[in-house]
């Protein structure tokens, strides 16, 4: 490529923030796709928190091949997808609430749990 080519010759946009770029995407999105990530997220948050967790347990049955290994990481895996699944924490409800809310909300005095 040429250096001529790369010469700027028209007017440059300004760039739009982060917060703008996450909020066009957000909001390109169906509701059934908000939904799931919403459980897809606390379905790895509970993932890593299942992980952490087990750390704890103490292991009684001695030495594990690596197979006994990978088929309790699928088992953590599958646990936590379906406890979020399931409701989980509640987190899902309110990262779909901050998803979905709106526009015009002033999310530095609202929090997304109502009771507080």
């Amino acid at each position: 490529m040429d250096s001529s080519e790369m010469i700027l010759t028209g007017s440059v946009e300004a760039p739009m923030l982060l917060d703008q770029q996450l909020n066009v995407k957000v909001s390109m999105a169906d509701d059934e796709q908000k939904k799931q990530f919403a459980k897809d997220f606390e379905s790895v948050f509970l993932d890593r928190l299942f992980s952490e967790m087990k750390k704890t347990i103490v292991d009684w049955s001695g030495e594990k091949n690596d197979t006994d290994k990978q088929v309790e990481g699928i088992f953590w895996s599958y646990l936590a997808r379906g406890v979020a699944g399931e409701g989980g924490l509640g987190l899902s409800k309110d990262i779909y609430n901050f998803l979905t809310r709106d526009e015009n909300t002033d999310m530095t005095t609202e929090t997304l749990d109502k009771s507080i």
